[in-house]
């Protein structure tokens, strides 16, 4: 996790900006629930928990500029609440798609590139250049499906 915050840190300092002890906070929040996909609120949440002088206003600052320097990148699953997540690296800016449960609002990581030859055709066909791409599956996950099903 050392290692991840200075490489932030220096990323900040090239764009003239300073991590400071609250976006530190907050970076660490995200870092440590990698595997979820947060909305701001949570964010906040999990951040007052630690620093309870932190603001909502601060999470949300703090968020637009880890957007910014593609630290985080940010997704709507269909219910109007952006999520973050930390950008992994080497990904060729590819991100991993999810699938997401209608029923219990569930979200499943598929980490492999589903659209790849899509991709190449497409961008071949009308002379195109990709710079990313998201794709989000709607569905009933498995355990939902069971408790329909008993």
């Amino acid at each position: 996790m050392k290692r991840v915050i200075a490489d932030v840190e220096e990323k900040l300092r090239a764009g003239e900006y300073k991590l400071t002890s609250r976006r530190e906070h907050i970076l660490r929040v995200l870092l440590e629930n990698k595997d979820k996909h947060l909305s701001a609120e949570e964010v906040y949440n999990l951040v007052k928990k630690r620093a309870p002088d932190v603001g909502l206003a601060t999470v949300y600052r703090t968020l637009e500029l880890f957007l910014l320097f593609d630290i985080i990148h940010s997704i709507d699953f269909g219910d109007g609440r952006k999520r973050y997540e930390f950008c992994s690296s080497g990904t060729d800016g590819h991100h991993h798609h999810h699938l997401i449960c209608t029923r219990c609002g569930k979200i499943i990581e598929v980490n492999e590139d589903l659209l790849e030859d899509l991709e190449t055709r497409v961008s071949k066909e009308h002379d195109f250049k990709i710079e990313n791409h998201q794709l989000k599956i709607f569905g009933t996950c498995r355990e939902c499906t069971e408790k329909i099903n008993k």
